[in-house]
């Protein structure tokens, strides 16, 4: 094909494909069923959410004792496992071991990849660090006509130093460092009490974001840059801070996506600035997949950039799973087109259009369910992947095995993706496991409905766990844990 020119040749190129392609994470969750869509695709993960049912993912057998300090750590890990190289040297074409993605990587990633033979299918890790500072963020919003809640960027070495840079943003703050997961590096400070919890922190970097704390909903887009412009997926609500799923206040836990989410205009809005973002983006030199936040004010309807995800995110389930990405292609496959070296012309602007349009978002959720407890134990039960069905009562029960979203048929299905398993220790803020299910799980003001409760509760109740009684023990044994409640894994 001299050059792809229509969707339905972006569906041919992909089916017909022969080159190896790897999505290496520690987890397949982010990029769950595009194996689907692309030919010779394969995950290479650290955990087995399948227990060897999967036949696309490839888990190393041996494990080998280590503390990882990020996922970076955990993806360096697996490229230099010798199952994971064996495997890869068996799929090369000669020369060409084939394309990988990754969730998170750095330079050595990038070193590792060049011996291996692997082309990493995103921008340099140096650019992608530099896109993902939270201050660069605002300052390129700023640049491409994206406003940020009203903030400074300022050096902070005390309260009263805080307190004078800020004055115009009045009493109530939230600060944020520069790199971070959510709910570990975002703090809401209204008093000097407030402050001294994390100064620390704040103090340590060299800039930091200041802002004025106003009364948001959460919110995220997904969108792809590619040589022929920004394509721009729905606007999803996101589930921030919920006690019952995340230890974390302010960290996020899950989307979801419905064709009603937010008004008209500001969905309006927030499609108008991802696409400037983006293009602005690819000024600076960024290619490919990347993920918005938006803060939308409820007092008065404005839509602020919150921050900027330069990857495929935990919001990529969805965006990858609803009608349009159907009826046309997975926002990922025009990700893989822009790293291919196949010559294409689309029209960026009718895709958008099509996409923008309310009968092509169909409605999906998801619950990111994490131990939310102090204690620590040792799983001796866990549930399986697969689709779980709940009765009329709320009880939920297995339902069949599959590996895609797509198999909970309506409502009262859901496929779980279940991360931590029997032999897994369960700490505070360990990942137990995702619910993917049609419908909404927040009602109109933003709270948890009863169909969520009813699965957090049973998804939790399926858990079992013998407990530890050595402190010693304890310590070792999160210091082992993946993501050790340190940082995210999906």
């Amino acid at each position: 094909m001299s050059q792809i020119t229509t969707i339905a040749d972006v569906r041919r190129h992909f089916l017909n494909n022969k080159e190896p392609i790897y999505f290496i994470s520690a987890t397949n969750f982010n990029l769950l069923g595009i194996g689907d869509w692309v030919g010779n695709f394969r995950h290479i993960n650290y955990i087995d959410c399948f227990e060897g049912q999967q036949r696309n993912v490839f888990v190393p057998k041996e494990k080998f004792p280590r503390d990882f300090e990020s996922i970076e750590d955990i993806n360096n890990y697996l490229l230099e496992h010798k199952e994971v190289i064996d495997f890869i040297q068996s799929r090369a074409q000669g020369e060409n071991a084939g394309v990988a993605a990754f969730l998170m990587f750095d330079e050595h990633t990038e070193e590792v990849c060049q011996q291996l033979g692997l082309q990493v299918a995103f921008p340099p890790a140096a650019l992608r660090s530099r896109m993902d500072n939270k201050i660069e963020t605002v300052r390129i919003g700023n640049k491409a006509g994206v406003p940020s809640v009203p903030n400074v960027l300022a050096k902070v070495g005390s309260y009263q130093e805080l307190c004078e840079v800020s004055r115009e943003l009045g009493d109530d703050l939230v600060v944020q460092t520069a790199f971070g997961d959510s709910g570990h590096t975002t703090f809401f400070i209204s008093s000097e009490d407030d402050y001294y919890k994390h100064a620390e922190e704040i103090e340590a970097e060299a800039e930091v974001k200041i802002m004025k704390r106003i009364n948001c909903r959460g919110s995220a887009i997904e969108a792809c840059a590619t040589r022929c412009g920004t394509v721009v997926g729905p606007l999803m609500t996101e589930l921030v801070g919920f006690k019952t799923l995340t230890p974390y206040k302010g960290g996020w836990c899950g989307n979801e996506m419905f064709a009603g989410a937010f008004d008209q205009s500001i969905r309006d809005k927030a499609r108008e600035y991802t696409f400037q973002f983006g293009e602005a983006l690819r000024e600076e030199g960024y290619r490919g997949y990347f993920e918005l936040d938006f803060l939308i004010d409820m007092d008065n309807g404005e839509v602020y950039l919150g921050e900027l995800n330069p990857r495929v995110t935990g919001a990529s389930s969805l965006t990858n799973v609803a009608a349009f990405a159907h009826s046309d292609i997975p926002l990922f496959l025009f990700h893989l087109l822009e790293f291919s070296d196949v010559d294409f012309d689309l029209d960026i602007n009718e895709i958008n259009e099509r996409w923008a349009h309310p009968e092509s978002v169909d409605s999906w959720s998801q619950l990111v369910i994490k131990h939310t407890d102090e204690s620590v134990d040792l799983l001796t039960q866990a549930p399986r992947t697969g689709v779980w069905k709940m009765a009329a009562d709320g009880s939920i029960g297995y339902h069949h095995y599959n590996y895609h979203p797509h198999a909970a048929e309506d409502e009262s299905e859901g496929f779980f993706l279940r991360i931590s398993g029997a032999g897994d220790f369960r700490y505070e803020g360990a990942d137990l496991g995702i619910l993917i299910t049609r419908g909404r799980l927040m009602d109109d003001d933003f709270q948890l409905n009863a169909r969520a409760k009813a699965w957090i509760d049973g998804i939790r109740g399926q858990y079992a766990g013998q407990s530890l009684q050595d402190p010693v023990v304890e310590e070792v044994a999160v210091s082992h844990a993946v993501g050790g409640g340190n940082f995210k894994i999906l």
